[in-house]
């Protein structure tokens, strides 16, 4: 198990413990929840790239005509 610290800033006592089994499910849901994000973005903009490549553009060609 991960250790958590906990440091009052008023009185400075720091605690160390284990992650108790419901932190550490969340911890892991937090990282599943950041893959999926991260996948989804790459999956993104590979899909613009292949739009692009069907029109026959480059990004720079279309950042052009769109300013």
């Amino acid at each position: 198990m991960a250790t958590v610290v906990i440091i009052d800033a008023l009185t400075g006592e720091t605690v160390e413990r284990e992650q108790t089994e419901a932190e550490l499910a969340q911890a892991k849901a937090d990282q599943a929840e950041a893959k999926a994000r991260a996948k989804a973005e790459a999956d993104k903009a590979t899909a613009k790239e292949v739009v692009l490549m069907k029109l026959g553009l480059t990004a720079d060609e279309v950042a052009a005509l769109l300013s």
